[in-house]
């Protein structure tokens, strides 16, 4: 059965999410802030483009977000012109930029008070994930509404779990967050450490990846660390945002995150040396610079 949707944000994790919605034959009105990304998506999916987040979310039953922050989520949902302007009583926002938890419960609240609901959707897998259909998503929101949600999500979704209330999904990306910097710092040192001690790193790789050091980092990401390569990927700009909220929030709820903290200081260093678009893996050049020092 076809849906009336709408999806506003068409980057590289939102464009292919939105054409997964399509292919799934809803009807889908995107909005973009630049309208030529949205007329080229029309072009390759159908559906139609709008002006404004209103215009989008016009008449939409389910209404889909994937933009960069939480200012950038304000002024596409209770700004002027927002989503929040138009949307139907009974209807569904999905957010699912990573933002603050606190964004999500303020989201909410006002969501409810016009008559529709908010969930709170952070992704996981990247923009690979994203064209695939392979995301994990993070649900925090009413449960009825996130049932409803639940068959829309998954034409992109390999994985989703409500995860609790208004602001839970965006808690559990933030726990994804803490592991995903913890491991892109361990296994730079560790391939820092075995060209140092003369060992082919890539050798070394291919056993340890078949025991217990194992990581979806490991096998996506160490060869191309190897080779230097880090023009692709999660950019080192939207991970220190993302560890942005992560501290903030441990610093409301009095959680001890040494690690972290440590590891968003080495990417203040990556963007200070003008890597704020390599991709998160950049970690590693830090440790070549220091042994060349």
């Amino acid at each position: 059965m076809s849906i009336k949707t709408a999806f506003i944000g068409l980057g590289v994790m939102g464009y292919p999410m939105a054409g997964y919605l399509a292919h799934a034959g809803h009807d889908v009105t995107v909005y973009n802030r630049t309208t030529a990304k949205a007329t080229q998506w029309t072009s390759e999916y159908g559906g139609k483009a709008a002006l404004t987040p209103a215009e989008a979310a016009a008449g939409a039953d389910f209404v889909f977000c994937c933009v960069g922050n939480d200012d950038d989520l304000r002024s596409v949902t209770s700004a002027e012109n927002g989503a929040f302007e138009s949307m139907q009583p009974g209807s569904v926002f999905i957010d699912h930029t990573t933002t603050s938890a606190e964004v999500a419960r303020e989201l909410h609240g006002k969501a409810a008070k016009l008559g529709f609901a908010f969930v709170d959707a952070p992704v996981s897998g990247g923009q690979a994930g994203a064209e695939n259909g392979q995301l994990t998503v993070m649900i925090g929101g009413d449960e009825e509404a996130v049932e409803r949600a639940a068959p829309l999500i998954d034409c992109y979704a390999r994985m989703q779990s409500r995860l609790g209330a208004p602001g839970s999904g965006q808690l559990a990306k933030m726990v994804n967050q803490i592991c995903i910097a913890g491991l892109v710092q361990g296994l730079s040192e560790a391939l820092h450490f075995a060209g140092r001690a003369g060992l082919d790193a890539r050798a070394v790789v291919d056993v340890i990846a078949k025991g217990a050091a194992q990581s979806w980092q490991m096998d996506n990401r160490a060869s191309t660390m190897i080779e230097g390569q880090f023009d692709f990927g999660f950019a080192v700009d939207w991970m220190r945002k993302d560890l942005g909220y992560v501290l903030s929030e441990a610093r409301n709820n009095g959680a001890h995150l040494p690690v972290t903290a440590l590891v968003d200081q080495f990417y203040s260093e990556v963007q200070a040396r003008g890597g704020n678009r390599w991709d998160t893996s950049s970690l590693i050049t830090l440790l070549d610079k220091a042994s060349t020092n």
